[in-house]
């Protein structure tokens, strides 16, 4: 699908090619004690295990101090994946993701991401919920492994879309949206629990960053930011009327100079953002609002024939 908003009907119809996506690799282990699937994600699991002496590789997070410190060898815990992993969506649907120059809106996109990932782990027997959010407000589902509650968060998917219009910007300085929806996960997000975060960033500040490496301490999480062509590169030389909905303005792009500047502005925003999450260990995948999104989540987590095993 391609628009300025999403419909429900359109994103349910993405079940099909959720069929496609392979979110959990399968766990080969005969143990009835052991989850139905290994995350792509390098992290723990839920229930501790053993203590074993330390590897390298083995993620420093889990080392046992005090073990350690008995046995002056390092050591590190090991922990058994759950049965049933909870899986969180968290989608903007801000005004920041109300833009395209193609085929979507970032916020379509955004949208359509979510409800692959949903549909993906719902089929993979995973609990699945959500964060849905905006300036004004955010939706929370809690995970649950049932596709009434998959279709609540499509619902909010459509509810929090269908509300971005040019009459609802917010005209009076807002707290920092992102950071308070960061902040709220913190609170929901059980350990152990995989959090997708799809958003173009372009809100992250000090504090939404400190709230994501606190996540990143206890829950697998990936981040997914929607980006648009024309954030990277102005259009071709030439006088452009561009419009919020509310205000018009004229842009004159001829300017080699003003060009660069721009160029160099994106170019510096995403080597930050990049920076900032290979500090806490979080992967990064970049989607592009001007393509289909089912094929480029595929290129990233494979399909069930030739997977692709994540970095």
């Amino acid at each position: 699908m391609s628009g300025a908003y999403s419909q429900l009907k359109e994103l349910v119809s993405l079940r099909l090619q959720a069929r496609e996506l392979v979110i959990f690799r399968q766990n080969h282990s005969r143990s009835l004690l052991a989850g139905t699937g290994y995350s792509p994600f390098k992290g723990r699991g839920i229930d501790f295990e053993e203590v074993r002496a330390y590897q390298p590789g083995d993620d420093i997070r889990s080392i046992d101090w005090r073990v350690t410190a008995r046995r002056m060898k390092p050591h590190t815990k090991l922990f058994r994946e759950e049965r049933e992993r909870p899986v969180l969506v968290m989608v903007d649907q801000s005004h920041s993701m109300f833009f395209g120059s193609q085929l979507n809106f970032k916020s379509v996109t955004a949208a359509e991401a979510g409800a692959l990932l949903a549909w993906a782990t719902l089929q993979h027997s995973d609990r699945i919920g959500g964060l849905v959010f905006d300036e004004q407000e955010f939706s929370e589902i809690r995970p649950k492994r049932s596709k009434k509650n998959l279709m609540h968060l499509l619902n909010k998917l459509e509810h929090h879309n269908k509300n971005l219009k040019a009459e609802t910007i917010p005209h009076q300085k807002q707290d920092n949206y992102l950071s308070k929806a960061l902040r709220h996960a913190r609170r929901v997000a059980h350990p152990g629990t995989h959090i997708f975060m799809i958003s173009d960033f372009q809100q992250l500040d000090e504090e939404g960053f400190r709230h994501l490496s606190q996540l990143s301490r206890h829950c697998q999480l990936m981040a997914i930011q929607v980006t648009d062509p024309l954030e990277s590169e102005l259009p071709r030389p030439g006088r452009y009327d561009i419009t919020n909905g509310i205000h018009r303005q004229t842009i004159n792009t001829r300017s080699r100079d003003l060009r660069q500047k721009y160029r160099s502005r994106h170019h510096r925003f995403q080597t930050s953002l990049k920076d900032q999450l290979a500090s806490i260990r979080v992967p990064l995948l970049e989607l592009g609002a001007d393509q289909d999104t089912g094929p480029q989540l595929q290129v990233w987590f494979g399909s069930r024939i030739n997977p692709r095993r994540p970095l």
